[in-house]
């Protein structure tokens, strides 16, 4: 019986054991199947904010989503945890669209906008928070005066990671093997989860191997 210590810990664990035998009942053969391997083709960089759940609000099972979450979806060319999950996402897990996923009200965002900007020659923080939301610090008060506070930082934010997750040597390989067909095209999409409406929204930054491309047809 599990100890009544962690009560909220039971209901998570109650409700995994009803998600379990709701999908076994749905198609017992699913379960089973995830053991058989991988085959995403979405490679989710997200915010590790716990208001923007991949998989609930793309309403997609297990398998669908490759994922690498951090604090406010940053990718720094030096992050070696964010480097292995792209290499290995559109290496050998096969992924082939990268989506770089800011959210509105992002709480990373928001503690840069809020911070001082960096001393000069101050001393470099020594926590891995510090060390982390310290480029999005600088970022925030590199923007022109008359930028629109949190919501244009986090814009910023979203454009600056895309632009350094198609200069790294992952990205770069991956469409140099493209454009020899050696390898299924790579793509590298900026997007934004707006939690007040719940809805996912494109924002024209989708790049690939021959340049900026779009997701919609031209009408």
């Amino acid at each position: 019986m599990f100890t009544a210590r962690f009560p909220e810990l039971k209901r998570l664990f109650d409700a995994n054991a009803r998600w379990a035998e709701e999908m076994n009942e749905q198609d017992p053969d699913f379960l089973p199947g995830t053991m058989k391997g991988q085959f995403p083709k979405f490679l989710w960089f997200g915010c590790a904010d716990s208001r923007v759940p991949e998989s609930v609000l793309l309403e997609q099972k297990p398998g669908v989503l490759f994922v690498h979450r951090n604090i406010a979806n940053q990718f720094h060319p030096e992050d070696d945890s964010a480097n292995a999950v792209l290499e290995y996402g559109i290496g050998p897990v096969g992924c082939q669209h990268v989506m770089i996923v800011a959210h509105t009200g992002c709480g990373g965002c928001i503690v840069a906008h809020d911070s001082p900007p960096p001393a000069p020659q101050a001393e470099e923080t020594t926590t891995p928070l510090g060390r982390f939301i310290a480029p999005l610090i600088e970022l925030r008060h590199s923007l022109p005066a008359g930028a629109d506070g949190v919501n244009d930082l986090i814009l910023a934010n979203l454009r600056r990671s895309v632009e350094n997750m198609t200069k790294s040597p992952a990205i770069q390989t991956a469409w140099e093997l493209g454009r020899k067909g050696e390898l299924q095209h790579i793509y590298v999409h900026g997007m934004i989860y707006d939690m007040a409406s719940g809805r996912l929204k494109d924002l024209g930054l989708s790049v690939g191997p021959e340049g900026p491309v779009s997701l919609f047809d031209e009408v």
